[in-house]
């Protein structure tokens, strides 16, 4: 007879998303992962696989979590340019609140991974394709309502917030002179 798990799935997957994104794969050991999901090794083993396969379950669980906040947070103001700005004077707000910088998971992944492993090169650029959709049907929203100019490139607009958000995340983990992130935003921003 199987026995039936004895754990809430997303409870663990949560845990151990957390342990992946503080310390990247790499650092990650398998004895980290079961003292934060508080589960033993065979149940890690049974109900996620391998270290990778959970990492790679984490990371699918994480970008559809950042895709679909980033969603609500670009239809949350009837003005488009003040739905993106919000969007990247939130997210730099929120890391100068903190007391350090974890970045974004699949951006760190993208760093960490992507240059030596498929899948993960794979699963990050699509990510970023789909921010990218995000940020160009918000546009072309922009450009109905008469806020954006007609003539905007839309899919090319959306691409380059795309590669600022990335930037400026990666940028934020040094904590550089708030002033010089809030300049580069802005510079980012005045395409719109």
């Amino acid at each position: 007879m199987v026995r039936l798990r004895e754990f809430d799935e997303d409870k663990v997957l949560h845990a151990a998303m957390r342990v992946f994104w503080e310390k990247g794969y790499e650092a990650t050991s398998i004895n980290d992962l079961t003292s934060a999901m508080a589960i033993q090794r065979p149940s890690l083993y049974l109900a996620f696989g391998d270290k990778k396969q959970l990492f790679e379950t984490t990371l699918r669980k994480y970008t559809q979590w950042h895709a679909a906040g980033i969603r609500k947070k670009l239809e949350s103001n009837s003005s488009v340019r003040e739905a993106i700005r919000a969007y990247f004077k939130g997210l730099v707000d929120e890391e100068y609140a903190g007391e350090g910088s974890l970045g974004c998971f699949c951006i760190n992944t993208m760093v960490e991974l992507s240059p030596h492993d498929e899948k993960f090169e794979i699963i990050t650029r699509e990510h970023q394709m789909y921010l990218a959709v995000l940020f160009q049907e918000t546009i072309e929203r922009g450009i109905r309502s008469g806020e954006l100019n007609p003539e905007t490139n839309a899919k090319a607009l959306a691409q380059s917030l795309v590669v600022s958000l990335i930037g400026i995340t990666v940028l934020l983990k040094s904590r550089p002179d708030r002033m010089f992130v809030d300049n580069a935003v802005a510079v980012s921003l005045s395409h719109l």
